[in-house]
């Protein structure tokens, strides 16, 4: 009985070892994909907070002009998850996003912060892109290093 769990433990360790990167990188594409065309069909229940820090951080474009390129924005990286190759730049632009959507937890504590180190249903939404990095971070563990000339090290 106990050589039969193991064996199953160690296939079922197999096959999520198999499957890490595929599903981590469709649940970036699903989660950035889908938020994204929200927004752009104006439809995504986060415009009022995208609003609100948008009045606070970015005085040099109309909302609508910078709501627009972000929607596309966070479509481009999900889409980019899909595709071999395209990881570094995928997970450059995942980090400038995460900063950008982790702002209002610092600029709109009034939106996102119901008390201290208790977060409102905004500040959950935000606080929840923990699950994004961590998906990440194991895309990004399993690329293969470049050499200084800028090729892949085998």
């Amino acid at each position: 009985m106990r050589d039969l769990i193991q064996k199953f433990d160690l296939q079922l360790i197999g096959r999520f070892q198999k499957l890490e990167v595929p599903l981590a990188r469709i649940a970036i594409f699903v989660v950035y994909f889908w938020f994204g065309i929200l927004k752009l069909l104006g439809s995504s229940p986060a415009a009022p907070l995208v609003q609100a820090l948008f009045d606070k951080t970015v005085p040099f474009m109309t909302f609508g002009v910078f709501y627009s390129l972000f929607s596309v924005f966070e479509i481009i990286i999900g889409l980019l998850f899909l595709f071999r190759g395209y990881e570094r730049t995928a997970l450059s632009l995942l980090g400038l996003h995460l900063i950008m959507t982790t702002l209002p937890l610092i600029f709109l504590p009034a939106i996102t912060w119901q008390g201290f180190l208790v977060p409102t249903l905004e500040g959950q939404y935000i606080i929840k892109n923990i699950l994004i990095v961590a998906s990440a971070v194991v895309i990004g563990s399993r690329l293969v290093p470049r050499s200084s000339s800028g090729e892949q090290v085998r």
